[in-house]
Order: C-alpha cells, then structure tokens, then sequence
C-alpha cells in the first residue's frame, strides 16, 4: 500500500499551495485513494477519498474543501452533489462525461487506469467534470491523452516502469507532462512526490 507526501504549488507562478498525505492501493474491485490537504501553513485544508472500479470508473468520490463538499459517482455519465458550507442547501449535477478530475494527483492516476493506453495508442480524447478550488464549483472539459513511451528503472526494491503521458486541454491547446509509477504520480504541473514509504503497486 503505497504512502506518501505530495507537494502541490501553482503552475504558472509555482506559489506552493500545500501538501497531499496519502494512501492508496489495488482491491478485488478496483482502486482506492484516500489523503488529506495541508496548507502551507499547516492547517488542514480538506480531503479526498476517491474509489474505481477495475474498469476505471469512479464508484465513489468525496470531496471537502473550505467548508464545502462533493460525492460522486458514475451514474448516466458522472453524477455528483455539492453542498454548501452552511450544509443547509444541496445542489445536484449531473454531465455526459467518463470521470471526474481536480486538483488531486489520484484524478491523473484513475484518468490513466479509466483509459489504458499503450505507447502504439493514438491520443484517445476524454471528458472530464473538474471540481475547482477553493469551492469545488463543477467544470466540464476536454482533454486528449495520449502514451508517449515506458521506461524501466532499476531501484532497491526492483524493476519500476514509469509511463510518460502528454495531456493536452482541447480548449486551450496547452500540453502537459504526465510521469506515472503504477498508482503514485511522480512527476505532474503543479505536483511533485515528496515521500513515499513503500513502492507503488501495479494494476493487473
């Protein structure tokens, strides 16, 4: 069961915006990410608990930021509530999307799961609802990703391949990088793996 720590910063002027503790792991029926957000300065800045199912699909989805939460789940395309900080007021959402994305590196390792490419792939286009922050207001957009290649790195622990994605934001044009290990990312926009205390694990 991989645990760890990310560190997340702004991607145009990278002003660190906080830490990520994790742990997840592979189950006999899909995936499951569970961390907690800390700012800068320490205080807790809110949750993520994300589970799919081998297929990739988001069975469940919670979210907490500043007071406000988000539970998903894929229903008729992707399906989600969103209550107010003052829980007296809830608001349901529903888009023809694949999945859900954020600010939370596990978004990128589920999207990759959900969509299984391999390097003689072509880009393979997908929809997307992201929940922004602070106030985790739903936004739906398309991205396109496509497997640029696998390496194989020698560690202590044995073997560890690392998949390069390119994602790119159909609306914008702007081109990302993307390094998976298995279930940890190691290397995205906005996120760098600070900690991790055992290896990653790999999907069948």
């Amino acid at each position: 069961m991989p645990r760890g720590r990310y560190s997340l910063h702004d991607t145009h002027d990278h002003t660190p915006l906080g830490e990520e503790h994790f742990h997840c792991a592979p189950g006999p029926s899909g995936w499951r990410y569970v961390s907690q957000t800390i700012t800068p300065s320490g205080d807790h800045s809110g949750s993520v608990d994300l589970a799919i199912d081998e297929l990739g699909r988001p069975i469940r989805l919670e979210l907490n930021a500043a007071s406000w939460q988000v539970r998903g789940a894929a229903i008729d395309g992707v399906t989600w509530v969103r209550t107010d900080p003052t829980g007296t007021h809830a608001t349901e959402g529903n888009a023809p999307a694949h999945a859900f994305t954020g600010t939370s590196p596990a978004f990128l390792v589920a999207t990759a799961r959900l969509l299984r490419l391999t390097p003689a792939s072509p880009a393979t286009r997908v929809r997307l609802v992201r929940f922004t922050d602070p106030v985790l207001a739903p936004l739906t957009l398309d991205q396109s990703w496509a497997l640029l290649k696998t390496e194989t790195h020698a560690t202590d622990t044995g073997p560890l391949n690392v998949d390069e994605y390119q994602v790119t934001d159909l609306d914008t044009g702007e081109q990302q990088a993307v390094h998976l290990a298995g279930d940890v990312v190691l290397a995205a926009p906005g996120i760098e793996l600070e900690h991790l205390e055992s290896p990653p694990s790999t999907f069948a």
